[in-house]
């Protein structure tokens, strides 16, 4: 189940956290930095804790994705269940990415990979922000699919 196919009576009968998750991922994962801008302050984290990659502050993060998205066609979350306790929205599923493989060490190639996940958000109800972004990523997975490329 992607994003766009939650389904849910109303958007209403959805918690505000989880409404406000899935519209950060939706505008995250459509690569649009001016409307993603808006979900970060001076203060907010990005953490890729499988990696041990923190990035803090809006220009940080957003430079940091737009490097790291540079030249992708396709990128989404397909969200396979989702829970909040509070303002933590933790999200479970799978990263679908196909672009150039050249961050991959595949130059020259366009890979298409699927990686299991999980995406927490600690999130500022009141200003409707991202206070901390924190990614668990089935790296093994990745590297097995990318040998098959």
């Amino acid at each position: 189940m992607s994003l766009n196919q939650l389904v849910f009576a109303s958007a209403a009968d959805m918690p505000k956290e989880q409404q406000l998750a899935n519209e950060y991922m939706k505008i995250l994962t459509s690569r649009d930095y001016e409307k993603l801008k808006r979900y970060y302050s001076r203060s907010s984290l990005l953490y890729d804790q499988t990696a041990n990659k923190k990035f803090t502050g809006q220009r940080h993060i957003l430079a940091f994705l737009k490097r790291a998205q540079k030249g992708v066609i396709e990128y989404n979350f397909n969200i396979e269940h989702m829970f909040n306790t509070g303002s933590l929205v933790v999200m479970i599923g799978n990263y679908h990415y196909q672009g150039p493989g050249d961050q991959f060490g595949k130059p020259g190639k366009i890979v298409k990979i699927a990686i299991p996940g999980v995406t927490t958000l600690k999130l500022d109800m009141n200003t409707r922000r991202v206070r901390q972004h924190t990614d668990l990523i089935d790296y093994q997975t990745m590297t097995d699919q990318l040998a098959e490329q």
